[in-house]
């Protein structure tokens, strides 16, 4: 096993970074089964579960961002090409500005749509926008498109850590995973 020196994320970052990529993977999957089949009673309940999580994810992202900012990531390996790096920094950059905006887009079609987000069966959420069903599938249509933007991009920071991993035999994807 090689041995890895370049610094790691810190334990904070690290936790921030897990529990986010596990509640937008969940949130892709139960996104997309709750659109593409029908689960008869328990649909309500994916439902309610999508929206829940994505209540969750706007305050966690906003404090991903704040800690990152204050944070910087350890530097990716010099030898890694300019535009490589480029493309890491813009991937990050788009997935958090999409995991603000996309929650938000989410609360206001549904807001617009006359449903109401009640967070885990704890709380609910206030209506952020006027009842307006033909604005409400306008948003919702956004929301999915965004949704497909993310699990792209996703995909893209998933298969670049992967292929430091397995093709560069780098210390990349091993920083996210240890201090």
């Amino acid at each position: 096993m090689p041995e890895y020196t370049a610094p790691g994320y810190t334990l904070a970052a690290r936790v921030l970074h897990w529990v986010t990529a596990v509640l937008v993977l969940g949130l892709i999957a139960v996104g997309l089964a709750m659109a593409n089949f029908d689960f008869g009673d328990a649909q309500d309940t994916l439902y309610h579960l999508h929206r829940s999580t994505g209540a969750v994810l706007l305050p966690l992202i906003v404090l991903r961002l704040f800690y990152r900012l204050n944070h910087p990531p350890p530097p990716l390996p010099a030898d890694i090409p300019a535009i490589q790096q480029f493309a890491a920094y813009a991937n990050h950059w788009a997935l958090y500005a999409l995991l603000i905006i996309q929650p938000i887009i989410g609360w206001i079609a549904t807001s617009a749509y006359g449903a109401q987000i009640l967070v885990f069966w704890l709380f609910e959420l206030p209506s952020i926008w006027p009842a307006d069903e033909p604005f409400s599938e306008k948003m919702f249509a956004v929301h999915r498109m965004l949704g497909i933007a993310i699990a792209l991009l996703a995909l893209g920071h998933i298969g670049a850590a992967l292929f430091y991993h397995f093709v560069r035999k780098d210390d990349v994807l091993i920083r996210m995973m240890r201090g």
